[in-house]
């Protein structure tokens, strides 16, 4: 069967640098707000809660621990040290892009530096000189769940304004220094995060704030703004550029078809891509100023913003799909299920995955679809995976066909939508190679196609091993989509 993938069809993987590189106290880098989230065991307060809700006291206690807790982010996978081994693998699955991050505290240790750190900058220069090396493009995040934490002490993260210029004056020196190496760009991953949770998107601490949805949305509002102002820098820097945003994208169905359901999926499906409404439209749409209205915000825009965001639209719109859920206004219904960052109602026709996320391949060409008829732009599955306990049979295998299954499905389901005229760029599924959860800081939810000898404290030898799904994503490459069952 001929592949329905466009020839030039950028196949890869994904990662984020506070997952994977560790090394949180070497080259000059500084403390992040991933290196502040504590691993819990089950029945303690755990890691997520801690994104959607860390306390002052948290963090303090955090930052004064030089050892004695778990913090999985400062280890991450060791990466920082063996990036050339682990580009080397993603070479030979054939990987055509590599999605990955750049620590912002790497770069500015505490944000408000006035020179960048040479050791931070000279780490992702070798990076990127070894993706050329196989000629694997790099797609850049700039900021992606991390920023230095003394800007959360000192202007509690994105609440203030002053951010703006901080975070540009970063965009600014990686847009420079990488200009001949770097052609895809990220500015925030899943920005729509900041109003699930505040700590984990923007570095926002909410003790004692008596409407946290004002400052959520007006910490949005300051990234929509420095995400636009970099677009605009950017495209000076290097016309060539292409500069995208990214979204958590869950699909919400209404649990029944009685219209009060219809209604409830319809709002929650349009509030999911609010922000890429106003990052790919340029304006805030008309359904959130009612919303806004209704919970008693009113966000503050200083003279010019309305402009900026109008004249400096992305170039694609790449998001994160893993699963759905489902909506109602019946309260007696109450089977529900786990999400990103988020629990819907649960869906019957479904099945769940091992940490109960509701896996729905067709979903992701419903969300395709909707979205392509939105905004009639480029667009690019940048997270999509499934995260399950992998175990390492007696023979040194993996054998992860549960993996292959949720991957093939989700694949084909691409391959429907772009016959169906969608536009995609690209797919990079995410932890292409095991990594910290960014939700639960667990070792042991894997997502790749090559594991990493680690456990939820810390303890292994990091030694790599190729999954079963690891070849199979190879063969997938190869015949450029046309073979997904046949491993």
């Amino acid at each position: 069967m001929p592949s329905l993938f466009p020839k030039d069809f950028l196949w890869g993987g994904a990662v984020a640098a506070n997952q994977v590189e560790g090394a949180f106290n070497e080259g000059g880098k500084g403390l992040s707000t991933a290196d502040v989230v504590k691993y819990c065991p089950p029945g303690e307060r755990n890691s997520l809660e801690q994104l959607l809700s860390m306390s002052r006291a948290e963090l303090y206690e955090a930052i004064a621990d030089n050892g004695d807790g778990n913090y999985p982010k400062r280890r991450g996978i060791g990466f920082y040290h063996r990036y050339k081994e682990d580009i080397a693998l993603f070479a030979e699955m054939g990987f055509k892009v590599f999605r990955l991050s750049i620590s912002w505290p790497r770069i500015f240790p505490t944000g408000e530096e006035t020179e960048p750190n040479e050791e931070g900058l000279r780490f992702y220069d070798e990076v990127f000189d070894e993706l050329r090396k196989y000629n694997m493009e790099p797609l850049v995040t700039i900021s992606h769940y991390e920023m230095p934490v003394h800007l959360v002490t000192k202007y509690n993260g994105w609440a203030s304004r002053e951010l703006v210029e901080l975070f540009l004056r970063y965009a600014d020196t990686v847009f420079t220094r990488y200009k001949d190496k770097v052609k895809y760009w990220l500015t925030f991953n899943e920005i729509n995060c900041t109003l699930k949770a505040p700590f984990l998107g923007a570095g926002i601490i909410m003790d004692g704030v008596e409407n946290e949805k004002q400052v959520a949305f007006q910490a949005l509002h300051h990234q929509f703004v420095a995400s636009a102002l970099a677009v605009k820098r950017g495209r000076e820097i290097n016309p060539e550029f292409s500069i995208g945003c990214m979204l958590a994208r869950k699909l919400l169905y209404p649990y029944s078809c009685r219209p009060e359901d219809v209604l409830q999926a319809q709002a929650e499906n349009q509030m999911a891509q609010f922000c890429s409404d106003v990052q790919v439209r340029g304006y805030y749409p008309s359904y959130i100023q009612r919303h806004l209205k209704k919970h008693g915000v009113s966000i503050e825009m200083l003279p010019g913003d309305v402009e900026i965001l109008q004249e400096n639209l992305v170039d694609f719109l790449s998001f994160s799909y893993y699963m759905s859920s489902a909506v109602s206004t019946d309260n007696s219904i109450t089977a529900t299920t786990a999400g990103n960052l988020s629990t819907g109602l649960a869906n019957p026709y479904l099945q769940t995955s091992d940490w109960g996320w509701q896996i729905d391949p067709i979903g992701l060409r419903v969300v395709l679809k909707e979205m392509h008829d939105r905004y009639q732009i480029p667009l690019f599955v940048v997270e999509n995976g499934l995260g399950a306990a992998d175990e390492v049979a007696e023979d040194g295998s993996i054998r992860d066909d549960y993996r292959i299954d949720y991957l093939a499905q989700h694949i084909a389901q691409m391959a429907e939508a772009i016959e169906d005229g969608v536009e995609l760029m690209g797919y990079t599924s995410w932890g292409c190679i095991d990594l910290i959860s960014a939700s639960t800081s667990e070792m042991r939810k894997r997502y790749g196609y090559i594991y990493v000898d680690q456990d939820d404290e810390g303890g292994g030898t990091l030694a790599r091993l190729r999954k079963k799904s690891f070849y199979w994503y190879k063969q997938v490459i190869a015949t450029n989509g046309a073979e997904l069952y046949n491993s």
